[in-house]
C-alpha cells in the first residue's frame, strides 16, 4: 500500500516508521536488540535497506550515550531503539543526563501488544506497562504512544519539533508491537517534505538587550559566564566577537566550549578574578552558583567570590522547559534584568547595540581598551603559573595527573584533535589550546556516562580526518566494558588514553574529609572505593574487544612511545586504548 520515496512498495505498518527515519535523515540508530520491535528491526533491515545503519550496542545505556554524544558533538540528533518497559529501565539514567544537557535523542520504544489477545503467555505481560512513558516523563521533553498507524507520523514530526526546539531535548516514542506487525491495509500520508521541521529561534526582547548594554557599558569589570552558548553553530565566534567589543573577561562553564581558553579575555578557572567583577552575565546558564562560590565540601559551606554588590543579568532559557521533579535547574539567582531567548540571536543582537554605542563615544573606545589590556596581562601570568604548577612531582611514578595530560597533549597537539569529555579535573583546560569550536563538545555527566558519550564523540567525527581523545576513567569503564566491543566493531576510530588511579577517587576524597572532620582512621577512607586487588588489566581487555591495547603503564617516560603506537592505529581507522596509571592526586 503506497510507495515511499525510494519507490519501494510498503506491505507492513511499520515500513512507516522507517520512511519517517528516513524522511527526518537520522544517520544512525543505536539499539540493544528486543523482540517488542521486531517488526520494526525488519522493516529496517529489508524494508530499509539498512539504511541509516543500526549500531548493536551492549546495553541500553550505552545506546542512548553514543547518541547522547553524538548530538554535542554533530549538533543533529541521532535516533535510539529500546526494548519494551525492560529496556526502558535499563536506559534511565542515561536518558536523564541526555535531559539535563538539553541533548536532542529520538528515543522509540515498543510495548504489548496492548491488545491481551496477542501477547505471548508471561513474557508479554511482564514487559508491558500501562503507559509505559510514564517510566521516563519527568525527563523527556515529550513522549506519545500512538494508538493506531494514523496517529505515526503526526506524533513523530511533532516529536521531532519538541525534541529540536531550544532547549533541546530527548524525545520518547512507544509503538505497540501489534501496531508494527499489522499489514499496511490503506495509504498512510506523511509530513509534507517541505513541512518545517524546528520552529524558528526566539529572539530575547530587544528592549532588554539595550539595557544589558547599558550596564555593560556602565560598570567598571564585567564578566560574561557562557554555559551552552557553543552548543550552537556561530555561538563560539560571537562569544569572542562580544567579549572583544565590550573588554570583558569570559569564564566558560564548559558545558560546551564556548571560548577559546588562551584567548587574552578568558578568566576561566581564575577564581581569585572574580572578587573584582562588579557585573555577571549569564548567557544560556542555568548554574552561575558553583562558578562564583568557593565551597567546603567538608562543610558543604558556600562563600562567594564575588561582590556582595555585584549585579547579575541573564539571557537564555532558565525558565523554559525547567523540571517539576528533579532540580537540575540548580539555585536561583536573583537578576537585575531577564533576557527569555536564544543566545544565538540576542548575543549578536546585543553586540550589534554595544558596537554602536562605543562608536559614539570615544570615552568608551579607551576605558575598554583598558580593561582588555588588564585582563590580558592578568590571563597571561595566570597561565605562566599552570605550567610551573605542572610540573611538581614531573618524574613520579605512577604519574601526575598534569603528566598525563602534557604527554598526551604533546602527541596530539599537530594533529586535528578533538577531546571528548572528560578534562582531568580541568587540567587539560590549563595546559591545551582549546582554539576551534569543535575541539571539546562539553564535559561528561558523572559516572558511567564517559565511554558512550565519548563514542558518539567520535562517530560524529568520523571520516574527518580529526584524532578524536578519550582520557577515560578507570571507574566508568568498569560499568560498561562492553563498550569498547562496539567502537571496534563499527570501527569508531578513537584514541582512549586510561585516566586510571584504580579507585573511584571522587568518593574516596570524601571519605578522607568524613576521617578528617570526625577523627577517624584516614587509612580505611579507600573501603569501598579501591579497584585494586585484582587490579583490572584494560590493555588486555581491550585486546579482548578487538581493539589495539597497552599498558598498565606507570612510568611516565614510557608512556608516549605507547601514544604513538597507538596514534597509528587510530590513523588507520581503528580504536585503540592505553591504560596509563595515575596517581590518586
Amino acid at each position: 500500500m503506497g510507495r515511499n520515496t525510494d519507490d519501494k512498495l510498503r506491505g507492513w505498518q511499520s515500513d512507516i516508521i522507517v520512511d519517517l527515519i528516513k524522511r527526518y535523515d537520522f544517520e544512525y540508530i543505536s539499539m540493544n536488540p528486543g523482540a517488542s520491535f521486531r517488526g520494526l528491526h525488519d522493516s529496517i533491515v529489508n524494508y530499509g535497506m539498512q539504511d541509516p545503519p543500526m549500531l548493536l550496542c551492549q546495553h541500553e545505556e550505552i545506546a542512548v550515550q553514543i547518541a547522547h554524544g553524538y548530538a554535542k558533538a554533530s549538533g543533529k540528533p541521532m535516533a535510539v531503539i529500546l526494548h519494551n518497559l525492560v529496556g526502558l529501565l535499563h536506559a534511565t539514567m542515561a536518558i536523564y543526563y541526555a535531559y539535563i544537557d538539553r541533548v536532542p535523542i529520538f528515543i522509540m520504544g515498543a510495548t504489548g501488544p496492548m491488545d491481551e489477545g496477542k501477547r505471548r503467555p508471561h513474557i508479554d505481560w511482564t514487559h508491558t506497562a500501562l503507559v509505559q512513558g510514564n517510566a521516563i516523563r519527568d525527563y523527556v521533553k515529550w513522549d506519545y504512544q500512538p494508538y493506531s498507524i494514523d496517529g505515526v507520523p503526526e506524533s513523530f514530526a511533532r516529536a521531532y519539533s519538541v525534541m529540536t526546539t531550544e532547549p533541546q531535548g530527548p524525545v520518547y516514542m512507544c509503538y505497540d508491537a501489534d501496531l508494527q506487525e499489522q499489514k499496511l491495509t490503506r495509504e498512510i500520508p506523511l509530513p509534507p517534505i517541505d513541512s518545517v521541521r524546528t520552529p524558528a529561534p526566539m529572539m530575547p526582547d530587544p528592549r532588554a538587550i539595550e539595557a544589558i548594554a547599558d550596564k555593560l557599558l556602565a560598570c567598571e569589570n564585567p564578566l560574561l559566564m557562557p554555559e551552552y552558548v557553543g552548543r550552537r553553530e556561530g555561538g563560539f565566534e560571537a562569544m569572542v566577537k562580544l567579549a572583544e567589543t565590550i573588554g570583558a573577561g569570559v569564564w566558560d562553564i564548559n558545558n560546551a566550549l564556548n571560548f577559546p581558553n588562551k584567548h587574552p579575555l578568558c578568566l576561566s578557572l581564575d577564581k581569585g578574578a572574580l572578587k573584582t567583577v562588579d557585573l555577571v552575565l549569564g548567557l544560556d546558564c542555568k548554574d552561575v552558583e558553583k562558578a562564583t562560590r568557593e565551597l567546603d565540601s567538608t562543610k558543604r559551606e558556600v562563600v562567594p567570590v564575588v561582590a556582595e554588590n555585584c549585579d547579575w543579568l541573564e539571557m537564555g532559557f532558565a525558565e523554559i522547559n525547567m523540571s517539576k521533579w528533579s532540580m537540575d535547574y540548580c539555585r536561583m539567582q536573583p537578576c537585575s534584568i531577564r533576557a527569555l531567548g536564544d543566545t544565538a540571536l540576542g548575543i549578536p543582537a546585543l553586540t550589534k547595540v554595544i558596537e554602536e554605542k562605543v562608536a559614539a563615544n570615544p570615552a568608551l573606545k579607551d576605558k575598554i581598551a583598558k580593561r582588555s589590556a588588564a585582563i590580558g596581562k592578568r590571563h597571561d601570568e595566570t597561565w605562566a603559573k599552570w605550567q610551573d604548577e605542572a610540573r611538581k612531582d614531573w618524574d613520579a611514578a605512577p604519574m601526575t595527573v598534569p603528566r598525563l595530560a602534557a604527554e598526551v597533549w604533546d602527541v596530539i597537539k599537530d594533529e586535528d584533535w578533538v577531546l571528548t569529555a572528560n578534562t582531568l579535573k580541568n587540567q587539560v583546560r590549563k595546559m591545551w589550546d582549546f582554539d576551534k569550536p569543535h575541539r571539546h563538545p562539553g564535559v561528561e555527566l558523572g559516572t558511567s556516562t564517559q565511554i558512550g558519550i565519548s563514542m558518539g564523540v567520535a562517530l560524529a567525527h568520523k571520516n574527518k580526518g580529526r584524532i578524536i581523545v578519550d582520557l577515560q576513567p578507570d571507574g566508568d569503564l568498569m560499568f560498561d566494558a562492553g563498550a569498547l566491543w562496539v567502537a571496534a566493531k563499527y570501527e569508531i576510530p578513537m584514541l582512549i588514553v586510561m585516566y586510571n588511579n584504580r579507585a573511584y577517587y571522587n568518593d574516596w576524597e570524601h571519605q578522607i574529609r568524613m576521617a578528617r572532620l570526625r577523627g577517624t582512621d584516614l587509612e580505611k577512607a579507600h573501603i569501598g572505593m579501591d579497584l585494586f586487588g585484582p587490579e583490572p588489566d584494560f590493555g588486555a581487555l581491550a585486546r579482548s574487544m578487538g581493539m589495539w591495547g597497552e599498558g598498565p603503564i606507570e612510568d611516565p617516560k614510557d608512556l608516549r612511545p605507547a601514544l604513538l603506537r597507538a596514534l597509528e592505529q587510530v590513523k588507520a581507522g581503528k580504536p585503540a586504548l592505553i591504560d596509563a596509571i595515575t596517581r590518586h592526586r
